[in-house]
């Protein structure tokens, strides 16, 4: 083993096209290849398959480690973590560390080449502040002579550095980099806006998403296209429609597009090169939970729309959830493939989602390929102003991917038996039966949870078998609202002001008592790293999931931070309120109380297992060819049977019978038959492998790379990136 060390630091209904679709073809690769990983997850089309077969089902077992690289730069402290899903151009291998740390590796042998910190543009007051942000992967553009470039983001800015010296690009952007604030149609230079995915290539341009926060202070979260050589802005779609454009009128109130945030694409595109359609899953509007200052089934949220590629123009769009307040975004982007239905051959696409359903659409005009019925849900909200959908789409076929009800006949066997009969107790106190239950003051159980069903990882398709492989997460969580009590500010103490201010802006997060929720951290105890400077300039430039809290005043953080640090002196001094303008869009009257999932008094998850799975669906067909728990929870040990576990990252196919795939919490990369599920290999990683793996060969040797960020779910982090060969 060589090992390397750097320690230098959402169908409602589809529009059809209203132009004639143009055929074009990128100038630097018309054709799809799947011998190379040059592109996120493996190519546009996203399926996240490899022709190699040196790795076969025979000698997948014997795989050793080729060579380990570590960043050097784990935050332990804050869970980093890394995500990445490299590529690998000319024997080049380009990835991103914990800390947004952009690096070449040799691809054999995992030797730097270089590597570009962004920290190093910024002034050393800002540094320990630097707003960071998780990356799933880079993009690669070249004009086929001298210039190379690698784009991705850190923080709010994009970057495009030179391939080959891992400097800025100087006639790019400002200096080497553009802030993403600018080009989105209305001033948010004090709201978050980031990108964790990679954007994709077309031609010149590069197509990008962001990430916004999802509360209601949120950025929208238009699509734009950058000239891939100046950084100048060549398009924009408005995922929130302005008036005159399609979907405008999917909105009541007629001036929402003006307030209203949310509706972005945060996980990336699948791109059709031939047909030159661009295809964007679009999350939720903001704010997530309460939909009374969004009235309407709001287009673009929650579509998959596809898009002319050159212009920016709608070419079709497909709407997954109507009026969505549950955070059920589309996780993933399409997987593009080609099937037989009814004798034709048709081009198709699959979009796996939060839920568990896999929508399969002609992806020329976005009709689907099997029935979709508008299906009558609960509307019986006891919200004031909200106004429910009536109907949310159900296909008829694939078959759902994961459990979409936790009865009590699901509760975990695995529990002692006093723990059952609280769990069971606990179940018939929130409403629950019906994925499409409205959040709730008692408690909405959330199953599909806020993690999925479909994560970020997306789903691998086998061309061969005409296999999609997605993996799932079974875990349910509960949802429930508070209304929110606005404090009279007269006489009013930092230590009231602070916790109605808290209210507001942090339970959502870190939960009523500060002991946080889901994958946000507890606050008791920050006082012990942060004092009150170093804490409110935290707050004002946000790290890592923290978004930016730039709205808040002087007075308004001071009063936040003598509640949060337990600050008994700044606690008694009087909170002198500042006039503002309100907007009543962001005057939200309810709030809810943490990203909860639904546990025992131990610890352990309610719901029996399996916790997660890996899925094997025939797309021709619509059912399953196989299914089988993914990963094992290490306090189940001996229960016999694998427990499976959350896991975010996704599989990938190889010709050679493989479906590879890390993902869970027990530090694990493990390889099955892709025709049976069978495992045939486990490798144990340094960290856990919270990513997607990358395959890849170098003078002929087939490579299998992961990155194990750890981080998530209670697991240490990591920085390290693993390669296997024979």
């Amino acid at each position: 083993m060589i090992k390397f060390s750097i320690r230098s630091e959402k169908l409602f209904r589809f529009s059809l096209p209203i132009y004639a679709l143009s055929c074009l073809f990128a100038c630097h690769s018309s054709t799809e290849k799947h011998d190379s990983w040059q592109v996120y997850n493996g190519s546009k089309t996203n399926i996240k398959y490899s022709t190699l077969d040196e790795i076969d089902t025979s000698n997948v077992s014997k795989l050793k480690v080729a060579w380990q690289f570590d960043t050097g730069d784990a935050d332990t402290v804050n869970h980093s973590q890394i995500q990445c899903n490299p590529i690998v151009i000319d024997s080049i291998l380009y990835g991103t560390s914990p800390q947004m740390k952009l690096f070449a590796l040799n691809a054999s042998t995992g030797k730097i080449k270089w590597m570009f910190n962004p920290f190093d543009s910024l002034s050393s007051d800002k540094k320990m502040f630097f707003i960071l942000n998780n990356c799933r992967g880079v993009t690669y553009w070249t004009d086929g002579k001298q210039d190379k470039r690698i784009f991705y983001t850190a923080g709010s800015e994009l970057y495009a550095i030179n391939a080959k010296t891992g400097k800025p690009v100087s006639d790019f952007g400002i200096k080497g980099k553009l802030d993403l604030h600018e080009g989105l149609g209305r001033d948010v230079k004090d709201l978050f806006v980031s990108c964790t995915t990679p954007g994709v290539i077309f031609n010149n341009l590069l197509i990008l998403g962001s990430r916004v926060d999802e509360g209601a202070n949120a950025a929208p979260g238009h699509i734009r296209a950058f000239d891939v050589k100046t950084g100048k802005l060549a398009w924009l779609f408005h995922t929130i429609p302005h008036p005159g454009e399609q979907g405008y009128d999917s909105w009541e109130d007629k001036e929402a597009y003006k307030h209203i945030g949310g509706a972005n694409c945060w996980s990336g595109f699948s791109l059709d090169e031939k047909r030159g359609i661009v295809y964007a899953p679009i999350g939720s509007a903001s704010f997530d939970f309460y939909g009374g200052k969004r009235t309407g089934y709001n287009l673009f949220a929650d579509c998959l729309v596809a898009l002319n590629a050159s212009t920016g123009k709608l070419v079709w769009y497909f709407q997954d959830i109507h009026h969505d307040v549950w955070d059920r975004d589309l996780p993933a982007p399409p997987v593009l493939f080609t099937i037989n239905k009814d004798g034709k051959e048709i081009d198709a696409l699959a979009q796996t989602t939060k839920t568990g359903f896999v929508f399969v659409l002609n992806r020329e005009t976005g009709k689907p390929l099997y029935p979709v019925k508008e299906t009558a849900v609960p509307t019986d909200t006891e919200l004031d102003g909200e106004k429910l959908w009536p109907t949310q789409p159900i296909p008829s076929l694939p078959e759902p991917f994961m459990r979409q009800k936790f009865t009590e006949a699901d509760v975990n066997k695995l529990l002692p038996e006093d723990s059952q009969r609280e769990i069971i107790q606990q179940l018939a106190s929130y409403k629950n039966g019906n994925m499409f239950n409205p959040p709730s003051k008692q408690g909405t159980v959330l199953f599909p949870g806020f993690d999925g069903g479909g994560e970020w990882g997306g789903a691998a398709f086998d061309p061969k078998s005409k296999l999609l492989y997605v993996n799932a997460n079974e875990m349910p969580w509960v949802l429930k609202m508070i209304a929110i009590k606005k404090e009279s500010p007269v006489s009013q103490s930092n230590l009231l002001a602070g916790k109605s201010l808290y209210l507001q802006n942090c339970i959502a997060c870190h939960g009523p008592q500060r002991e946080g929720s889901g994958n946000y951290p507890s606050l008791i105890g920050i006082n012990k790293r942060y004092n009150l400077v170093s804490f409110k300039q935290l707050i004002s430039t946000g790290r890592r999931m923290m978004p930016a809290f730039k709205q808040l005043n002087e007075e308004e953080k001071n009063a936040i931070a003598s509640f949060v640090l337990d600050d008994k002196g700044l606690q008694s001094k009087s909170f002198k309120a500042q006039p503002k303008a309100d907007d009543p869009y962001l005057d939200m009257p309810y709030t809810n109380t943490g990203y909860n999932k639904f546990l025992s008094k131990e610890g352990y998850p309610a719901i029996s297992p399996p916790w997660g799975t890996l899925n094997a669906i025939n797309m021709e067909s619509g059912k399953f060819e196989w299914k089988i728990p993914l990963g094992n929870d290490a306090r189940f040990k001996n229960n016999g049977a694998p427990t499976g576990t959350e896991n975010y990252g996704g599989p990938v196919v190889t010709a050679g019978g493989i479906v590879f795939i890390a993902a869970t919490s027990d530090s694990k990369l493990r390889a099955f038959n892709k025709r049976n599920g069978k495992l045939l290999a486990t490798f144990n990683l340094p960290a856990s492998g919270f990513a997607t793996p990358a395959i890849f060969q170098v003078n002929g040797k087939q490579y299998v790379v992961i990155a194990c960020g750890g981080g998530k779910l209670g697991t240490k982090s990591g920085d390290s990136y693993v390669a296997y060969s024979l």
